[in-house]
C-alpha cells in the first residue's frame, strides 16, 4: 500500500529566512554545474549547424530556463544538462514563431522550416519543463497551421499539447487549437483505417521505426501497430478531456467512444496472449502475429491502457534473451529470428539496434507503470533505474583523439555502443555530415523530473510527487525551479540534513515556502 501524504494533513512550518536560504544555495549549485557542464560540452563540441541559440549562449540558456538537479551519480547528471545543452541547439525561430527541430541539419523529408512531426511526443514533454512556455507555444500553433505534416508520422498530437498544458496552463491555446486537433485527429482514418479490419495501420517508417523485424526486414512494410493505434487512443481521451474543458458536450460524449473503441482495439486486438506481449500484425491475409516481440510493445503502458495483469511483460525488458543489453534495450528481442546488428544496408533499422527514441518511450512507460499499479514482481523502481542508468551511459562516443565525450545520435550497436548510422554515413560520404549529431527524437531531462523524481502536475492544478529512486540509493538530491501547474517547485532529498541544511527527509517547496516534509522518499505526496 502506497503511503500517501496531501498537503492538507501537512504542518508546513519553516521560516522563510531558511526557505530562502536553501534556495540560494540550490540556485548557487545549479548556475555552477551549468556553467562547469555548458564549458565542457562547448570545449569538445564542432559546432557544425547553428539556429538561435549558439554554444557562446547556451550557458545563459539554460541558467534562465531548466530546472536544476543536482545528485550523487554524476554521470546522469552529466546526461541531464548535455541534454539540455542538445535541445538548446534545436530552438530554431522562423518567420512565423518557433519550432523546435529534430534534425540540425536541412533534411530532404522534412516539411516546413525543416520541421518534423514524428518526434514531437518526445519534444514536447521535454520542454515543457523550460520555463519560458513561448518556444512550444510557437511549435504547437505550427503544427496547426501544418496539418498534412501533423499527420505524416504517427504522433499524439492533444495528448502533447494537454501534457505541456499541465505544465504551462494555456488555456487560450487550448482553446483556439481544438477545431485543428480535431482535424488532424480524422485525417487519420482515410490515410490509415481499414475498415475491413477494424485498425489503423501504418508503414514501419513512418512510426520512425523503418527496417524492423516484424516487417521482414523490408523499409516498405506496412502493419496494424501497436504505436499508431494506441497513439489515436491517447487523442482520444485528450479530445475528450479538452471537450470537457470547452463544454462541448456532444463532442466529449464521441471523443470518448473513440477511446473506447481504441482501447479495445489495442487490448483485444494487438495482446497476443501466448507471448504475453503487444505485438504487430502485419498486413496478410491470414491475420497473424509477428513472431517476435518489439519494444515498441511497450508504448500502451505510457497511456494507462493495459490492465495490471499484463505487467508480466516487462520481465522482457530485464531478460538477456529479451531486450537486455550493455548499450540496450535492444528494439526486437534477442531470441528472434532476424534480429541483427549489422552495419550494412539501411542506415536505420529496427531489428536489434538500441534507438534513444525507443528507449524514452519505454522508460516513460515503466515510470507510469510503477507510479499507477506500484511495485510488483514485474516492475520495480530498480528496475526502472537500472535501465535509466543504461540509458545515461548510451549518451558517450569515443572521439578521434581517444576523449570520452557526452554524445547523442540515431541507433547505437547495443552490445559496443558504437553509433551505427553515424559510422554507415561517413564511411558512405554521406551528404549530411554528421546528420544525427545531437538528434533530438527522445526525451531524457522528462524521464528524470517527472519519472525518477516524480513530479507530475495534473489537470485540475494539483501536483504528485512519487520518486521512483529505489530504498537507499542515494542520500540527497534536488531538483528546484521546476515549471509546474503555473507555479515553481523544488525538491530536496537530505538524508542527514548536512547537505542542504534543512530537516532530514524529503522537502518539497512551492513557488518558495516549504509546503510538505517526509522522512523519505518512498512517500507519495500531493499539493
Amino acid at each position: 500500500m502506497k503511503r500517501i501524504i496531501s498537503l492538507l494533513m501537512l504542518a508546513a512550518a519553516i521560516t522563510s529566512c531558511s526557505d530562502k536560504t536553501v534556495h540560494k544555495a540550490m540556485d548557487a549549485a545549479g548556475c555552477n554545474l551549468i556553467t562547469e557542464y555548458v564549458a565542457s560540452f562547448n570545449a569538445t563540441d564542432e559546432e557544425l549547424y547553428i539556429q538561435e541559440y549558439d554554444n557562446s549562449e547556451a550557458a545563459q540558456f539554460l541558467t534562465d530556463n531548466v530546472p536544476y538537479f543536482e545528485c550523487p551519480d554524476k554521470e546522469l547528471e552529466k546526461t541531464y544538462y548535455f541534454r539540455w545543452w542538445t535541445y538548446r541547439k534545436h530552438v530554431k525561430a522562423t518567420p512565423e514563431g518557433y519550432i523546435i527541430t529534430e534534425f540540425l541539419p536541412e533534411v530532404g523529408w522534412a516539411g516546413k522550416y525543416n520541421a518534423i512531426n514524428c518526434p514531437a511526443m518526445h519534444q514536447f514533454s521535454e520542454g515543457r519543463w523550460l520555463r519560458d512556455p513561448k518556444y512550444l507555444l510557437d511549435y504547437a500553433r505550427h503544427w496547426c497551421r501544418e496539418k498534412e505534416d501533423a499527420s505524416k508520422y504517427s504522433y499524439p498530437i492533444a495528448y502533447s499539447f494537454l501534457e505541456f498544458h499541465k505544465a504551462h496552463p494555456c488555456m487560450e491555446l487550448i482553446a483556439e487549437s481544438y477545431e485543428d486537433l480535431k482535424t488532424i485527429y480524422h485525417m487519420w482514418y482515410p490515410k490509415r483505417w481499414d475498415d475491413e479490419v477494424k485498425m489503423f495501420w501504418q508503414l514501419d517508417g513512418y512510426d520512425g521505426m523503418e527496417v524492423s523485424v516484424s516487417g521482414g526486414l523490408n523499409k516498405d512494410a506496412t502493419g496494424y501497430r501497436v504505436t499508431l493505434n494506441s497513439y489515436m487512443y491517447a487523442d482520444a481521451v485528450a479530445l475528450a478531456t479538452i471537450a470537457q474543458m470547452l463544454g462541448k458536450d456532444e463532442d466529449v460524449k464521441y471523443f470518448q467512444e473513440e477511446a473506447a473503441k481504441m482501447k479495445s482495439i489495442v487490448n483485444d486486438r494487438l495482446w497476443d496472449e501466448s507471448a504475453r506481449f503487444y505485438k504487430v500484425i502485419p498486413r496478410h491475409l491470414d491475420m497473424s502475429f509477428s513472431h517476435a516481440r518489439e519494444q515498441h510493445g511497450y508504448v500502451p503502458w505510457m497511456f494507462g491502457i493495459p490492465d495490471a495483469d499484463r505487467n508480466d511483460a516487462w520481465l522482457q525488458l530485464t531478460d538477456p534473451q529479451g531486450f537486455k543489453a550493455p548499450y540496450g534495450p535492444t528494439t526486437a528481442e534477442q531470441r528472434a529470428e532476424g534480429f541483427k546488428v549489422i552495419y550494412e544496408g539501411h542506415a536505420c533499422q529496427w531489428n536489434g539496434p538500441s534507438w534513444p527514441f525507443a528507449t524514452a518511450q519505454t522508460l516513460t512507460a515503466l515510470a507510469r507503470t510503477l507510479h499507477r499499479d506500484g511495485e510488483g514482481a514485474a516492475v520495480t523502481k530498480d528496475m526502472f533505474f537500472e535501465t535509466l542508468q543504461t540509458y545515461s551511459n548510451c549518451h558517450r562516443r569515443v572521439n578521434e583523439d581517444g576523449q570520452t565525450v557526452c554524445w547523442i545520435d540515431e541507433n547505437q550497436d547495443p552490445f559496443t555502443g558504437e553509433w551505427i548510422a553515424r559510422k554507415m554515413l561517413i564511411e558512405s560520404g554521406h551528404q549530411y555530415k554528421e546528420r544525427g549529431k545531437d538528434y533530438n527524437h527522445s526525451s531524457f531531462c522528462d524521464i528524470v523530473i517527472s519519472g525518477l523524481i516524480g513530479v507530475q502536475p495534473q489537470l485540475d492544478g494539483s501536483i504528485v510527487i512519487e520518486p521512483l529512486l529505489p530504498e537507499g540509493e542515494w542520500d540527497w538530491f534536488s531538483l528546484s525551479r521546476i515549471p509546474c501547474a503555473g507555479k515553481e517547485v523544488s525538491v530536496v532529498y537530505d538524508k542527514t540534513g548536512e547537505k542542504y541544511g534543512v530537516k532530514p527527509g524529503l522537502t518539497v517547496y512551492l513557488d518558495g515556502k516549504k509546503v510538505a516534509h517526509v522522512n523519505d522518499y518512498s512517500t507519495r505526496i500531493v499539493i
